[in-house]
């Protein structure tokens, strides 16, 4: 990205947007790298105009202090080392003596514990991340530059302690430094002649590097949820049908082991709750009989489902989907054969297809780091984790229920609501649900805790289990009163739960928990979100670009018998319930 193509970017909007204003709170003069945060989020924004505002040169902590008071949508804090000391800069004179060193390293320590608190404290009001110093120190440490210097590597130990208690401790998030280092080569970063003429001391590539990962923890795209897989020369190597269930392998000895490492990966990204399939051109048994391999890296229970069969790619890949029952563009399809992933990308619509570099150890490990980066998520959730297993077992156990209504009357299903109990989860269903979602809106985490912080706001949570599988918190609904109603615009459900009427049992629990004979749902039709559209066209007549206006009579008169049993977790405050 060039300067000028950073500033038509910024330029383009239209002054009538939606406004969202983040700081780029920095120690040094911000010139361009702010020019390039604000391209870099405008990017990653719809519909919404970006400002970037700056702090107070050689002052972090104090531009800090002051966003504790006015916060803004986001923070970006760039870290160098002057900003922990002044002497540890190159525009500083008289910090070079031997004698100083002991002084700069307890004057860094305070530094960083200020920075710790004030960072903590910033990140429970609004989104915020940092990077650490990303260029040299300066030679101010006696051994010669070849040698380590003993102030050096406690300043640097310092700096990695604080980085550990940040990210352990807070909801700060860290720019990766090792992904730095991949991206903007160290001996590429500093513009003497930049820093000393105006305190701006990056080179135009890091400034662009830099832009981009702030942003990118600023405002992260979701992580794909399923990746469905090729089995011959991509999870193992060699062809099955051809050398045998011992004949392809992914180890040391055969020079294969590249396949195992993506293996171990596949089986890390299903921990996480990604959903792992095959589709694999192969002999259905042979291929069975591959998978059930002891040595496997992945655990075979990991893969559902399994497509092995001689017909199209693209037919076991939608079945795939409809198993799923998520739309394509949430999914990477991975194959060796170029062929198979063109007849794939042509018949199924927004799915990502990516070639397996198969005979490349060294490409094969570069994808299984995208894969991280395409997937990846801060730590499973207990509905991560049972998430192919429920699965698995609704796929057996729904499509062979030949009455429903008997099905849904024998399935022992208990439903637990809890109010006003907000946690990760919730925050991550609202920003991953596309098909059972009010209109399709997402939530940043500033505007997540601007919610959390309404008095007139309420929030309900749903757990679901029944005889078969718990589902674990499949569905969110918030609101707010607005003139003595409760006007509803964020409700969403995970596709699992489909066809349990655990719909009807939310705006059933709504009614009686809210006290209300009426409820606005603030629903939007969009290209994806038909089903919630259905339920609610067969309680109530639907009028473009207006509230669902749902009253309880008429709810109670077209709703289905319902049979799990509920239990409630309520903590909402009774001075919120409408007289």
């Amino acid at each position: 990205m060039t300067l000028v193509d950073a500033l038509r970017i910024v330029n383009a909007r239209t002054p009538n947007e939606t406004r969202r204003r983040f700081t780029l709170a920095c120690g040094f003069t911000p010139l361009y790298l702010k020019i390039f945060l604000a391209a870099q989020l405008t990017e990653r924004t719809v519909s919404e105009r970006i400002d970037v505002e700056i702090g107070v040169f050689g002052d972090v902590s104090g531009t800090l202090q002051k966003l504790l008071s006015q916060p803004s949508d986001g923070v970006a804090v760039p870290l160098e080392w002057s900003d922990l000391d002044a002497r540890l800069g190159w525009r500083s004179t008289h910090g070079w003596r031997s004698d100083w060193q002991a002084d700069i390293l307890s004057s860094v320590r305070l530094r960083l514990l200020h920075l710790t608190e004030l960072l903590t404290k910033l990140s429970q009001r609004t989104s915020v991340v940092a990077s650490l110093p990303t260029l040299p120190l300066p030679p101010m440490f006696p051994p010669a530059r070849g040698q380590s210097s003993p102030a050096a590597l406690e300043l640097r130990s310092l700096v990695t302690d604080f980085a550990s208690e940040l990210v352990s401790s807070s909801d700060v998030r860290l720019v990766d430094s090792e992904q730095l280092d991949v991206q903007s080569p160290r001996h590429s970063r500093h513009d003497v002649v930049s820093d000393l003429r105006t305190g701006f001391p990056y080179r135009h590539e890091h400034s662009v590097t830099l832009a981009s990962m702030l942003a990118d923890l600023l405002r992260p795209a979701a992580p794909l949820k399923g990746l469905i897989t090729d089995l011959d020369n991509t999870l193992w190597s060699g062809i099955v049908g051809e050398e045998g269930i011992r004949g392809v392998s992914w180890d040391l000895d055969h020079k294969t082991h590249a396949h195992a490492i993506y293996q171990e990966m596949l089986a890390s990204l299903s921990e996480l709750g990604v959903l792992i399939g095959v589709a694999s051109k192969n002999d259905p048994i042979i291929a069975q009989q591959g998978l059930q391999r002891e040595d496997l890296v992945v655990p075979r229970e990991a893969l559902f489902p399994v497509e092995a069969n001689w017909g199209a790619k693209s037919e076991s890949v939608r079945r795939i989907l409809q198993t799923w029952n998520i739309s394509a563009d949430s999914v990477l399809f991975l194959d060796d054969s170029p062929i198979e992933l063109a007849e794939v990308a042509a018949n199924i619509p927004g799915i990502q297809c990516r070639k397996f570099p198969a005979g490349d150890a060294e490409a094969i490990v570069r994808l299984v780091g995208e894969l991280r980066d395409l997937f990846g998520k801060p730590a499973a959730t207990f509905e991560d984790k049972i998430r192919v297993r429920s699965l698995r077992e609704s796929a057996v156990v729904l499509p062979t229920a030949a009455d429903p209504e008997e099905f849904l009357r024998h399935a022992d299903a208990e439903i637990t609501f809890e109010w006003n109990a907000p946690d990760e989860r919730c925050f991550e269903l609202i920003n991953k649900t596309n098909q059972f979602n009010l209109n399709g809106r997402r939530l940043d985490a500033a505007a997540w805790r601007c919610r959390l912080s309404d008095p007139d706001g309420f929030l309900l949570a749903v757990r679901y289990v029944d005889k078969y599988a718990p589902l674990g918190k499949i569905s969110i609904l918030a609101g707010r009163w607005q003139d003595g109603l409760p006007w509803i615009d964020v409700w969403v459900m995970s596709c699992r739960a489909f066809s349990r009427r655990i719909e009807h049992q939310v705006l059933q629990a709504c009614f009686e928990r809210l006290g209300c004979d009426r409820i606005l749902l603030d629903y939007q039709p969009t290209d994806r979100n038909a089903p919630i559209g259905e339920l609610l066209a067969g309680l109530v007549e639907l009028e473009p670009n207006q509230p669902i206006r749902l009253t309880r009579s008429a709810f109670n008169s077209r709703c289905p018998s319902l049979y799990a049993k509920v239990l409630s977790h309520d903590s909402l405050n009774e001075h919120r319930v409408a007289a």
